[in-house]
């Protein structure tokens, strides 16, 4: 059984990574990719946001899918659809060409992501105890590699192409060989799914009324994590009067400082719990925005930007993790639909925070996602354990789902 459970978190573990890779890949060429296939700056803002919205459909499908298919079955084969549309982005050279591979990137990420945390919730419920944020670790580990590989192949001005097909004959034969150890918790198998666990709020069914709180955490920490993304580099340079290398410093910074945080926060939730961890996050970002609003400088941007990193990469992982307590016996429907509000608030943050900049000022725009942030604050109390059938609302290892392995361990 532990021979099981650590293959099926290794393997889980690396399509976090490969999926952080990808993204970062995708997105920090973005620049190359308008000029490669000739994309106005009126019709870019169109595929930009034609991504997240057909995520949010992937998402949306997903929670029917998991019916009828196990997550690890979804996953399985979302992942290599991502890879090889990111290799489509680059080996395209027309524009009808560009809006096919990103409209599969984008359905397939919906997918993929909703899986790839269904899984993650249901293996931290076998363990029984914090695992989560070690994933998302993974994930900015793999944005970082996905970043410097995107920042080597701009460098030496290599094609779209030649920059990805290593990086996809690399990951989609890895990808593909780890799928065999994802571990699935069989709903239909599991004794205190299959009827429903004591204590779970909505028993085998989602109550959105219950799930609204985490939904606004994971939108408005979406926002704030697609601020720091989209206007770090600007913000640096044109506010805070950075130079043009110095403002390419901020978003590696909270990168960095995100997948540190991610590393050791699982053991911050073990000793303190989640809700001091979600709290203590929501107001050390708070107070990174604060101080990149006030900042008289550069270097006190960038120390702005650290704290942002460190506050914010808590919530997300913590917010699916809520989800999978609040509804033990509808987990893959709860972070499915949770997932949703990943796209909402990435499709609403950038905007807002440019619509702000260019009517007021880019210092008082920072002061919109503080406030937003402070609001998760209020909501830590859905991140508290829920009382199970074992008592003391903390989560004991299962281990009917533990050899229920999607390649039926």
């Amino acid at each position: 059984m532990t021979d099981v459970l650590r293959r099926g978190r290794a393997s889980l573990a690396f399509s976090f990574f490969a999926q952080g890779v990808a993204f970062a890949l995708l997105v920090t060429r973005i620049p190359a990719v308008q000029g490669r296939f000739g994309v106005s700056d009126a019709l870019l803002p169109v595929f930009l946001a034609a991504v997240p919205v057909l995520a949010g459909i992937g998402s949306t499908t997903t929670e029917q899918l998991v019916k009828r298919l196990r997550p690890s079955r979804l996953l399985r084969w979302s992942q290599p659809v991502v890879l090889l549309s990111l290799l489509g982005v680059g080996a395209g050279d027309r524009v009808a060409e560009l809006a096919v591979a990103l409209a599969a990137f984008g359905l397939a990420v919906g997918v993929l992501d909703a899986s790839m945390n269904m899984l993650g919730v249901s293996l931290q419920r076998t363990y029984g105890r914090s695992i989560m944020l070690g994933f998302h670790a993974v994930y900015s580990l793999g944005g970082i590699v996905g970043a410097s590989l995107a920042w080597a192949g701009a460098h030496w001005h290599l094609a779209l192409w030649v920059s990805y097909l290593p990086v996809v004959a690399v990951l989609l034969p890895g990808v593909l060989v780890g799928s065999r150890w994802y571990v699935d918790a069989d709903s239909a198998a599991a004794p205190d799914k299959a009827g429903g666990e004591a204590g779970g709020e909505g028993g085998g069914t989602v109550v959105f009324r219950l799930l609204l709180p985490l939904c606004l955490v994971m939108t408005f920490a979406y926002i704030g994590d697609s601020t720091v993304s989209n206007w770090s580099a600007k913000y640096l340079q044109d506010t805070l009067g950075g130079s043009e290398q110095l403002a390419t410093v901020p978003y590696n910074v909270y990168m960095v400082t995100t997948l540190l945080g991610r590393a050791i926060g699982d053991t911050g939730v073990r000793r303190f719990g989640a809700v001091a961890v979600v709290r203590v996050g929501a107001l050390v970002a708070a107070l990174g925005f604060a101080v990149v609003a006030v900042a008289p400088g550069p270097w006190v941007g960038m120390l702005g930007f650290t704290l942002l990193g460190l506050g914010l990469c808590v919530l997300v992982p913590q917010t699916f993790a809520a989800a999978g307590r609040l509804f033990p016996g509808a987990s893959d429907k709860a972070v499915a639909r949770l997932n949703i509000f990943n796209y909402v608030g990435f499709l609403v943050g950038s905007p807002l925070v440019g619509a702000l900049g260019d009517a007021w000022s880019y210092r008082g725009a920072m002061l919109v996602p503080m406030a937003l942030v402070l609001v998760t604050s209020v909501c830590a109390g859905s991140f508290a354990p829920r009382p199970d059938r074992y008592g003391g609302g903390h989560e004991r290892p299962r281990t009917a789902d533990v050899g229920r392995g999607s390649n039926g361990l």
